[in-house]
């Protein structure tokens, strides 16, 4: 999903860079991006590759290109997380450990080679792991495509699209499972949709409760709620 919107984003941000700082009301959004870099001084790398892929040979070349930004920049390298792995999950050790190091404040921004290298669970889950990372105050950045940066002039805008993205994303996710259970429907296969209904002993819970055990302790040995425990032995009580 984020590879077929990543061009038009893109273009979109090509187009905005092209619009002059100097051409009034972008100055204050051009100060504070300079404060935003200016604050960056420890730096986390995150490198991912399937095994399929290529290997630790993909992720070591992602690395020296990463390796070799920061020390131009100046920024001090904390920690790096790498994942052979794919990215269709966020259920990766190191990118658990990243997220977990971020909430902790270890480093001030994380930059990874390409948002499909960070991610590829699509535009939603992964517009959340970035406000996420946003929320801990740590900052993010792709190095291959210069309008992914949580730094720069267009943060708010590349945000936004990618928010607009996610959102249709959903609903097309909506209408595609609305459509699969009006198939199933007219097929009249729908019996194992939604939660398998629950079975409960009624004339266990009412002799239970005439033994003289609690409601509470109906409940338990059932497997439902109180509640629904308290309903059936009112009856009987009745």
């Amino acid at each position: 999903m984020i590879e077929n919107h990543e061009s038009g984003v893109a273009t979109l941000a090509h187009f905005l860079m092209e619009i002059s700082v100097s051409n009034g009301g972008l100055s204050d959004t051009f100060i504070s991006a300079m404060k935003r870099v200016a604050a960056i001084e420890k730096v986390a790398l995150y490198a991912r590759v399937s095994t399929k892929d290529g290997g630790r040979q993909d992720t070591e070349n992602q690395l020296i290109a990463l390796r070799e930004y920061c020390a131009k920049q100046g920024w001090e390298i904390t920690a790096e997380y790498v994942d052979h792995e794919t990215g269709g999950t966020s259920k990766r050790q190191h990118f658990q450990r990243l997220f977990g190091d971020a909430s902790r404040r270890e480093f001030d921004l994380v930059l990874f080679w390409s948002l499909d290298r960070f991610s590829r669970e699509g535009v939603l889950a992964t517009l959340n792991h970035l406000e996420k990372l946003t929320a801990a105050g740590v900052n993010w950045r792709s190095y291959t495509e210069q309008y992914l940066d949580s730094c720069g002039l267009f943060r708010d805008a590349v945000l936004s699209i990618l928010a607009t993205i996610a959102k249709q994303e959903r609903v097309r996710r909506s209408e595609r499972a609305t459509a699969a259970i009006s198939r199933l429907r007219r097929k009249g296969t729908t019996d194992h949709l939604g939660r398998p209904r629950l079975t409960v002993d009624r004339a266990k819970a009412k002799r239970l409760y005439a033994e003289g055990y609690s409601v509470r302790n109906i409940a338990q040995e059932l497997g439902i709620s109180p509640a629904t425990a308290h309903r059936i032995v009112r009856v009987t009580a009745a």
